[in-house]
């Protein structure tokens, strides 16, 4: 099966995805110093499931922290992982830290 996370390598694809979709966009900043990539790594499983079950709801976007600068400053992500639920470049909703994917589902289920 083909993955829904988008992964953009730039600050400029990062923007191209959110200009070319209609409706909310959860975005999901990972990092990569030492103390961010396990967790990461265990959410990115989290995130690529919870895609799928709400692909025809959002589109979800996989940010490297330290490769798109550009959206972690502009939706102030402070810690890796970082969740932020954008709709119309406005955000929604944020939450900081790892999530399992009960938690993934309420903090879309209550913000969507």
């Amino acid at each position: 099966m083909a993955s829904k996370v988008h992964q953009p390598l730039e600050n400029a694809e990062f923007d191209f995805i959110l200009a070319m979709t209609d409706g909310p966009v959860l975005a999901y900043f990972c990092g990569t110093w030492p103390k961010a990539v396990k967790v990461c790594k265990e959410m990115d499983a989290v995130v690529e499931e919870v895609a799928g079950a709400y692909a025809e709801r959002l589109t979800v976007v996989r940010t490297d922290m330290t490769r798109c600068p550009g959206p972690t400053k502009r939706y102030d992500v402070t810690g890796a992982p970082s969740v932020v639920l954008i709709r119309s470049g406005e955000v929604m909703a944020a939450e900081t830290g790892p999530m399992d994917q009960v938690g993934l589902r309420e903090f879309l289920n209550s913000n969507l």
